[in-house]
């Protein structure tokens, strides 16, 4: 289990001290789904990297199974079991996937455990293992190879950023597949940032991030049926007006 108990993160602009995160708490349970989503600039991402140790609380603690990692580097907490896979992953000129796989599982990955990974997410071994991760691949492919060696490190707590950023609607189908398989196969935290119906749909529960701040936490139906309900008033709203001006 993972929290976060009153954090508070500020950084540094030409106008002074800004406020990123305003007193975030939250508790994620193990073996659950979560989806962060809200307005873009809102502060997903910072906790993301909060979370990571990407950045640092100015206030607040962070806790991995109720021991205290606030003042841990992100290279201590990756080796206690968090991830993090960018909105853009990485490219490895002159490394092969299948070794990228070996550095991820601390090369305990032999021919079958890889063969094994790029299945989960829906890539066929035979033609990815000796290729090197260049601009070769596309976009879904690179997100699944990503994916693929978090799964390698059989993490506690696993974040994707925007998972579906920068992929076809096909590798988005795919990446909906891998993440709905994850649930079925892998232990472990995913918490994925994204703003797309069908992988809210995925979460045990949705937490709205806007302002800095958590507004709240739900579940992805009563989360979807507010949006309805916004979106049907945005629209009769629109229809009036256009009704007021076709009359005027």
């Amino acid at each position: 289990m993972l929290e976060l108990i009153d954090v508070h993160v500020t950084a540094e602009d030409a106008t002074g001290t800004v406020s990123v995160l305003q007193g975030i708490n939250l508790t994620l349970e193990d073996n659950k789904i979560y989806v962060m989503t809200g307005p873009n600039g809102g502060g997903k991402t910072s906790i993301a990297k909060t979370i990571m140790g990407i950045y640092r609380p100015s206030r607040g603690r962070v806790l991995l199974d109720g021991a205290d990692i606030t003042e841990k580097s992100i290279t201590e907490r990756a080796r206690l079991g968090i991830g993090y896979a960018f909105q853009q992953p990485p490219r490895f000129k002159g490394i092969k996937v299948k070794d990228l796989l070996k550095i991820a599982a601390g090369n305990n990955a032999d021919n079958r455990f890889q063969c094994d990974l790029l299945y989960d997410v829906g890539l066929c071994a035979q033609d990815y293992l000796e290729r090197e991760i260049n601009s070769s691949f596309s976009g879904g492919e690179l997100k699944r190879i990503e994916i693929a060696s978090l799964l390698a490190r059989k993490l506690k707590v696993a974040i994707f950023d925007e998972p579906e950023a920068g992929i076809d609607l096909w590798s988005f189908q795919k990446l909906i597949e891998t993440f709905a398989g994850l649930r079925e196969k892998y232990q472990g935290t995913l918490v994925i940032i994204s703003h797309q119906e069908r992988i809210l749909r995925l979460a045990d529960q949705v937490i709205l991030v806007n302002d800095g701040r958590i507004s709240e936490t739900t579940t992805p139906e009563k989360f979807l049926a507010e949006i309805e309900i916004i979106t049907a008033d945005c629209r009769c709203r629109t229809d009036c007006i256009k009704g007021e001006v076709a009359n005027a």
